[in-house]
């Protein structure tokens, strides 16, 4: 009846394993549970292949890594129910009915449900703030306001699809790095999925430090531009993407570009501390975001 995909790099996935494993026992359905360990080191293996002992279960090894689109079409490969609850390894429900819940949706018209995430409310250590922070501002969103434009809220970290619907999705992603989200949203959208969004959220437990995240975030600028010109994606379907429209449109890219040049060690400075400030975020995303684009385009 329902497949639970995992792909995994280099974390502990035992107890999730567990938790899930006792959901769907109890919810007595045919079921099945396979990760990816997606080119992680011999010792995180070690570790995972307790999950192996479950009912069900099992632990697929990918030697080199493959990135999260591939890790994910590997697991649907080898799924063999309709239904498919892909989940971050770095999770775990923050209900004991979170597989219930979903099981709810089976008969309802939708092709792709996103649970949504969560994230605990004791703050993290000052380093790991800036995820926690943008995490609680920006991901920590209730379905209702999720469901107002549904394309636009897409957070892989916990979602269902029917196997069909995802085959088609992910074949047209042939990109690596941080930040498709925003492509699988639009391609949702492009074919007219049904998306639907609800609160059956997972805490998201495996926070970057706050100087690794900024360097995510960059990457996801770099692969939001790179859709944009390859035309894979529109400025509807990206706040970002629109603000960077505006500033090309009315010749103040280079503005921001200088901006970031000047000021980006005084920005990470506020960003990598122990408060740090989402708008302050924004703009760094923005400013580096005209930067990167100009520069990359000098060099050609």
């Amino acid at each position: 009846m329902i497949s639970v995909l995992i792909p995994v790099y280099n974390y502990n996935i035992v107890a999730l394993i567990k938790e899930i494993h006792s959901q769907v026992i109890d919810c007595k359905i045919p079921f099945e549970i396979i990760a990816l360990e997606d080119g992680s080191t011999s010792e995180n293996i070690t570790i995972n292949q307790e999950i192996n002992t479950f009912s069900d279960t099992k632990l697929l090894i990918s030697k080199k890594n493959i990135g999260r689109i591939a890790a994910r079409q590997i697991l649907s490969d080898n799924a063999k129910f309709d239904w498919l609850l892909f989940l971050d390894a770095d999770t775990m429900p923050k209900s004991k009915t979170f597989i219930a819940s979903y099981l709810t949706l089976f008969n309802s018209n939708f092709d792709a449900i996103y649970g949504g995430c969560a994230y605990e409310e004791t703050k993290p250590k000052p380093e790991f703030m800036l995820r926690w922070v943008y995490g609680k501002v920006k991901e920590e969103v209730a379905a209702n306001i999720r469901n107002d434009k549904p394309y636009k809220s897409i957070v892989s970290v916990n979602f269902m699809i029917k196997k069909a619907i995802f085959n088609l999705i992910n074949s047209q992603i042939n990109h690596r790095g941080y930040g498709l989200d925003n492509m699988f949203g639009a391609l949702l959208k492009s074919n007219q999925i049904k998306v639907h969004h609800v609160n059956n959220e997972v805490y998201h437990l495996g926070l970057e430090a706050s100087d690794l995240y900024l360097e995510k975030k960059e990457e996801a600028a770099q692969t939001l531009l790179r859709l944009y010109k390859e035309e894979k994606i529109s400025n509807r379907d990206n706040e970002l993407l629109t603000l960077f429209k505006k500033l090309k449109r009315f010749k103040l890219n280079n503005l921001a570009s200088l901006f970031y040049k000047i000021f980006k060690n005084g920005l990470k400075k506020n960003l990598t501390s122990s408060k740090p400030s989402i708008k302050i975020l924004q703009l760094y995303r923005i400013t580096y975001m005209c930067y990167f684009d100009l520069n990359s385009e000098a060099k050609k």
